[in-house]
């Protein structure tokens, strides 16, 4: 879907839950784009300051640890793609409950935003991409082809938080969950380093009332819009 000097870049933000990945993923595939999972990059950023022992909230002890944090990297491996930290694969590690937390946490310090962001800017420069998270629209790439704000409502993505967990065999209550989830949105909108918000540009897609294959064909509506207004149809 490329084209000759010009690539076009979907960013993908909202809150925990809202189901980002999954169909910021489900998008790329549809299209033949790149994907490329901020959220896992940040989870694996907490996850490796939490197991250096730091305190995630320290931002002079976050940023001491950066020069020393192990190549993240993205493979495809079994149809699916998988992420690792250093040779170590921790695609399912860096999906549990707590390593949510550790990722807002160490997401509020500019240091790892700042060290983070030319990664993210460098694949947006040289494929077409489809990319999610809570600010990329508004920082990451300001000048993406689509913006969409994928929401829903807390307890919703809740309910979706706790089926998945479930589904891997993780035991968890729904009300924690369902507080984490409040947690996280009140600490990634109130944070002082690129909080989240709705780009002024940005399409809101709410999705409580719709299931996976209708969010999705409502996603590949408005890339099919926004392609063809760019002429690349």
């Amino acid at each position: 879907m490329s084209r000759e000097h010009q690539f076009f870049n979907i960013a993908i933000d909202g809150p925990s839950g809202s189901g980002k990945s999954t169909l910021a993923k489900q998008l790329a595939e549809r299209f033949g784009f790149i994907y490329l999972d901020t959220g896992a990059i940040y989870r694996a950023v907490g996850l490796y300051a939490h197991r250096a022992g730091a305190e995630l909230t320290d931002a002079v002890a976050v940023e001491e640890l950066l020069p020393r944090l192990q190549k993240i990297s993205f493979r495809h491996e079994g149809g699916e793609q998988r992420v690792f930290l250093g040779e170590e694969d921790v695609s399912d590690a860096i999906r549990m409950p707590e390593v949510s937390l550790y990722a807002s946490q160490v997401a509020a310090h500019q240091s790892v935003r700042t060290f983070l962001l030319d990664m993210q800017r460098e694949f947006a420069r040289t494929q077409d991409v489809v990319m999610d998270g809570r600010d990329i629209g508004t920082v990451v790439l300001p000048d993406a082809s689509l913006k969409v704000f994928l929401t829903a409502t807390p307890e919703r993505r809740a309910e979706r938080r706790y089926q998945e967990l479930l589904s891997r065999g993780v035991e968890e209550d729904y009300e924690q969950v369902l507080a984490d989830i409040k947690l996280r949105d009140e600490r990634d909108m109130q944070r002082d380093v690129s909080p989240l918000r709705q780009a002024a540009d940005a399409v809101v897609l709410d999705t409580t009332e719709l299931d996976l294959e209708q969010s999705l064909g409502a996603l590949v509506d408005l890339t099919m819009a926004r392609l063809s207004q760019e002429g690349a149809l």
